[in-house]
This record gives C-alpha cells, sequence and structure tokens, in this order.
C-alpha cells in the first residue's frame, strides 16, 4: 500500500477548498468529484457518496459542487487531482431537472442551497466534462450518476425530439462508470495508480487497453478491443435507430437483458467506431452496503452553506434499506440504472444508522421513511439462475416464482426501529409494490395499521388494461382489492388514513378514451386527483423507445400523443386547469429558450396525487 494510502482517515466533510485540504494534511486530491448539486453529505447523494467509499479505499477525494461551466477557476481551486476527475450532473438528469413535461422551464431546484434555479447547465455532464477537460488537459474524466448511465448507448432525447448518440461520445469522457458505480471506481482508481506508478504520471493511452476489464464502465474503441472471453450482446447500430425507429426498442430490451443477466458486454456502432459496455460486474452486498452506510456521514449539507438544500430537508431522517427494483416497469429507469436485482442492508446497519440520525442536530422523534425504491422489497432474492432469465419484470404478468421475500420481516425491522430509544413514531413514506403486499396479507395488515403515517404511496398509474400491460404494471383489479384492504384495516385501527395514487396521463398507447375510463373510475370512487404526471419518455426506458417508434415492444403500431396539444388534451381530462399552448401552435422539439436554468422534479415521472380517503363510497 503506497503511503498516501496509510491510515486515510474520513474527514468531517470531504473538502470543497485548498484550505480545507490543508486542514486534513493534504497536500494534493487523488481524485476530484464534480457535481451538479449542491453538497449534502448524505448517503442518499451520489458523489459525496462514491467520496467517502473512495476516502475508505484510501483514496484523497475532494467535491466541487455546481461549478461554473464557462471558465475552469472553480474547478481548479484544489489543484490537478493525481489520478482522475469524476463528473455527474447531479441526482436528476439535467434536462429532466430543467423542464416540466410541456418543456416550459422549472422556477426552482431542490438539490441547489435556497432552492434557487440557475446552479447548472443543461446537459450537465457534457458541460462539466469540457471545463474539466480545459481545466486540466490529459486527466482521465469519468462520466457517472444517472444522466450518464441513461445515455449510456443511443437514446430518444425528448427535449431536443431526437435519437442522440451515447453521451460518452458526444462528450469525449474517457469512460462512463454506469448504474451503481462504488465497485467499479475503486477498481478505476486502482487501475490509474498502477499506471502512475510505472509511468510516473496518467497516461491515457495506457489506460485505455485496461477499461474493457473493469466491470460497469462504458468505453469507446474498435472490434479489436472486443475481449474473446465473454459473451457479446450487439445493438443496432446508431445509423440503424436513425433510419427505422423499431431499432431503438430492440436496443433498449437488449440492454435490460444486459443489466439483469450481467454476463454479457454490448457492442453499438457509431460511425464506424464501437461504444463497449463491459458487464455490471458484481454488485455491493449485504456487506459492502452495510460498510458503505457505516461511514460517518453528517447527514447534513456543507457548512459553508447559508441557506438550506430543499432536497436535504426532504431526506434528513429516511433510512434506505435495499438497492435494485424488480418491477421493471417500462417507465422507469430504476431497473436500467440500478438493476432487478434487490440488495439489502442488514437489520443491524439500519438500526445504527437509525440512532446515529437521532444524534444529529434538530432530530425531532420521527423516522419519516424506512424504505427504498419499493419499501416492500428488502429482503427479496431470486432463487433461480438469474444469468439466463428472460423475464422483463419480476412482477409481471405475475409474480415470478422463483422470487422469493417475507414481508413479515420488514415488519419486524419496522418495529425494531420503533424501539429504538427516541423515536417516537415510524413511517413508511416510500411506494409500495401493491401485487407484491398482496402475497402477505399478514403482513399487509400491520403495515396499513401501524405503519402508514396517514398516507400510504401507491402507483396504479392508470385503469384501462391494455395502458397497463405496456407499463408492466398489474392489472387494475390488485389496486381495487389493496383499497379495499387499506379502508378496512384503517377502520379497525380507528384511523382516517388517505391512499396517495400516482397517476399517469399521456402514456404511449393511452388515448383520450382511455384517460375519460380513467376519469370515470376516479369519479366514482369521489376522487379529484390536484396533480397528475403527465408521461416524460426518460432516457434509456423502454417506455421512451415506444414514444418514439410509436408501436409497442413487439413492433406493433400504437397511438401516441406527441404534440404538446396531444398531451395536454389528454392530462386536462383529470386536471382541467392544466395551461394550454397557444392556439395554433405545438412546442414538439426543443425548448423555446435553451438557456442553462434549473428546476425540481418531484420523481422520475411522477407527481403526487390528492388524499384518496380509505373509506370508499
Amino acid at each position: 500500500m503506497l503511503e498516501h494510502k496509510k491510515h486515510l482517515e474520513q474527514p468531517p466533510v470531504l473538502p470543497m477548498t485548498l484550505r480545507e485540504m490543508e486542514e486534513l494534511g493534504w497536500h494534493e486530491l487523488d481524485i476530484l468529484l464534480v457535481t451538479g448539486d449542491g453538497y449534502v453529505d448524505h448517503p442518499s447523494f451520489g458523489a459525496p457518496l462514491l467520496g467517502r467509499w473512495l476516502v475508505h479505499h484510501g483514496f484523497r477525494t475532494g467535491i466541487v459542487a455546481q461549478p461554473a461551466w464557462d471558465n475552469p477557476d472553480d474547478v481548479t481551486r484544489m489543484g490537478r487531482p493525481r489520478l482522475f476527475a469524476g463528473v455527474t450532473s447531479g441526482s436528476l438528469d439535467s434536462m429532466l431537472a430543467h423542464y416540466t413535461a410541456f418543456r416550459k422551464k422549472r422556477s426552482d431546484d431542490a438539490y441547489t442551497p435556497g432552492g434557487k434555479a440557475g446552479a447548472r447547465p443543461n446537459r450537465a455532464s457534457m458541460a462539466y466534462t469540457n471545463v474539466v477537460q480545459r481545466a486540466f488537459p490529459g486527466l482521465p474524466v469519468i462520466l457517472g450518476g444517472i444522466e450518464a448511465s441513461l445515455r449510456r448507448v443511443s437514446h430518444y432525447d425528448f427535449w431536443s425530439d431526437a435519437v442522440r448518440k451515447s453521451i460518452l461520445l458526444d462528450s469525449k469522457a474517457t469512460a462512463i462508470t454506469y448504474g451503481m458505480a462504488e465497485n467499479s471506481i475503486v477498481t478505476l482508481a486502482e487501475t490509474i495508480e498502477t499506471i502512475v506508478e510505472e509511468s510516473g504520471e496518467v497516461n491515457i493511452k495506457a489506460l485505455r487497453p485496461q477499461l474493457v476489464n473493469i466491470p460497469g464502465l462504458a468505453v469507446a474503441g474498435s472490434a479489436k478491443d472486443v475481449p474473446d472471453d465473454i459473451p457479446v450482446i450487439t445493438l443496432p447500430s446508431h445509423e440503424a435507430i436513425l433510419a427505422d425507429p423499431k431499432q431503438l426498442i430492440k436496443a433498449t430490451l437488449l440492454l435490460e437483458q444486459q443489466v439483469h443477466q450481467n454476463k454479457a458486454m454490448v457492442v453499438q456502432e457509431v460511425a464506424g467506431r464501437l461504444v463497449m459496455l463491459t458487464p455490471p460486474g458484481p454488485l455491493l452486498d449485504t456487506a459492502g452496503l452495510d460498510d458503505l452506510a457505516g461511514l460517518p456521514f453528517s447527514r447534513l449539507p456543507h457548512p459553508s452553506y447559508t441557506q438550506r438544500i430543499p432536497a436535504a430537508d426532504m431526506i434528513q431522517t429516511s433510512v434506505t434499506t435495499h438497492r435494485g427494483c424488480s418491477g421493471g416497469c417500462s417507465f422507469c429507469t430504476l431497473a436500467l440504472h440500478q438493476g432487478r436485482t434487490i440488495r439489502s442492508r442488514s437489520r443491524d446497519s439500519i438500526l445504527d444508522e437509525v440512532k446515529a440520525i437521532t444524534e444529529v442536530k434538530g432530530w425531532k422523534g420521527s423516522i419519516s421513511d424506512v424504505g427504498g425504491p419499493s419499501a416492500n422489497m428488502w429482503g427479496a432474492f431470486c432463487a433461480s439462475d438469474q444469468s439466463t432469465c428472460k423475464r422483463p419484470s419480476c412482477m409481471t404478468p405475475n409474480v415470478c416464482k422463483h422470487y422469493r421475500i417475507t414481508q413479515k420481516d420488514f415488519v419486524n425491522l419496522l418495529r425494531s426501529v420503533n424501539d429504538v430509544q427516541s423515536v417516537k413514531h415510524v413511517r413508511v413514506a416510500s411506494g409500495w409494490r401493491i401485487d407484491l403486499a398482496l402475497t402477505d396479507m399478514p403482513a399487509l395488515t400491520t403495515m396499513i395499521r401501524e405503519f402508514v403515517g396517514g398516507q400510504a404511496k401507491v402507483a396504479p398509474e392508470h385503469q384501462v388494461d391494455h395502458v397497463l400491460k405496456l407499463m408492466r404494471k398489474p392489472g387494475f383489479d390488485k389496486f381495487e382489492k389493496f383499497l379495499d384492504l387499506f379502508g378496512r384495516e384503517s377502520r379497525k385501527a380507528g384511523k382516517q388514513q388517505y391512499v396517495i395514487p400516482y397517476l399517469m396521463s399521456a402514456f404511449p398507447g393511452c388515448t383520450e378514451e382511455d384517460m375519460r375510463a380513467l376519469g370515470d373510475w376516479l369519479r366514482s370512487q369521489g376522487w379529484k386527483p390536484e396533480q397528475v404526471q403527465c408521461f416524460i419518455p426518460l432516457p434509456g426506458t423502454a417506455a421512451a423507445a415506444m414514444f418514439h417508434a410509436e408501436t409497442d415492444m413487439e413492433g406493433n403500431p400504437i397511438y401516441v400523443a406527441k404534440t404538446d396539444a396531444e398531451r395536454l388534451r389528454q392530462h386536462a381530462i383529470l386536471m382541467p386547469n392544466t395551461g394550454r399552448p397557444p392556439k395554433g401552435k405545438s412546442h414538439k422539439g426543443k425548448p423555446e429558450n435553451d438557456r442553462p436554468r434549473t428546476g425540481s422534479n418531484s420523481r422520475s415521472g411522477y407527481a403526487k396525487g390528492k388524499k384518496a380517503h380509505s373509506k370508499r363510497k
């Protein structure tokens, strides 16, 4: 082990200035992370999470949060890093953060001090890569995070209404760490470290041949760079997708297969070059997740900030119990980014985090959420050979017979959290997977009676069967069954509780008649939603490919509401006060004003609906 890596202690916060580096006794950084979010030292924020993980493995890591993108002064303030710079747009795709479903500028940004818009650019991954390359010529620049991960191959971009090639090529970055990057970024750092030891400097030319052997990377090269000893999945070329939109659906489904089976390299030709995706590789297991969660996060914004960061307030007392989502919903990015395989933290690790939360300044006695992408998937696993599985979802059309979970264990975990000293209330604010919950009625009954906290978030999304099938969602009868049980158990517990349904308009294959059917059902229950999410084609998702191709995943033509006028008409069936575009105008295509601004988004593809009383009419 090198001298600088011996006994490297975790700092109170990762340094953001030269002075903070000097206080730690660091004369230089090994790795610089550049992020589009404000710096919150919390495990829900990607750059601080990876930064502390790298320090844990002996690499001195600093953060530059929301730097200027028109000059390099911000990224050079701690000097040139010894190994590489990592770049992320932040917790959201920057275009999603900036624009609404109707391509209107958002006015705020929950990940910025003061919630102010304008702290990061459009297409932030590309802009930050450019400024880092100007600041440090010859330094490897590694992209990561949600924006780069979901744009790692050819993808439909809603904001320009065009298929764009891999962001790796557009940004001219050295590589992308896609998905959950803890293992790949440490391996990458160790690989570059070895090159520096041998040559005395960073040598990108020497690094490139080694990148194809590191799991979880997207790299550029040619056919001679593809290893001979690994299965290969060949995607339709970028040019083939431009010529035939249905090829984007084929490419997306193959990419889903690669992520789930985790054994093959993906290659895609783009103008004579190859974009190569190494297999995701081994993901953090329970022990690894426990180690990561056990790092000394302050859970607070960097002390230099004088204004609150709204997102930090929202997650201050929440605990993430697991990663991954087995649903595979066609509009959701979770399975493509985190994978469908559930990786769960141990009970002891979760309880240790809860105890740490109770010691943070401002603790008021309530744990706001214990959960994950779908709260009731904690502890789930596949009892079959996942590497040969061809299902696009573990949940639909029915829960897979190989899917194993004991949901009463999650209930017992919640009770243990509630028993921690000074914890007065425990709530599950994460969404529940309804069809899975209904397979364990005793556990679901306890959840409703003890841990709802007044509101249960569930995602029926729609009511019409053929739309739900395109979404890879369960049949609507399961939602109705859940509502009956929720109302009955809430009354038995003597509680007035509400269901918060996530609903979506203008999904590919959804017509105005389908929206009216959903509206009729809501009125029959006495429900009037205050918020409904109009579908946004998120890069990399199967639903975005269907939106672009105007076919279902089997290639059959479907109706797609593409113009803003068509989308607004569907949306207005449930939300009649939604604004409309000027008469005769459609805002399809690039936003009218593309200057860098920012905004917030409630959830990738969703917004919260009106309280729906559990007692149905």
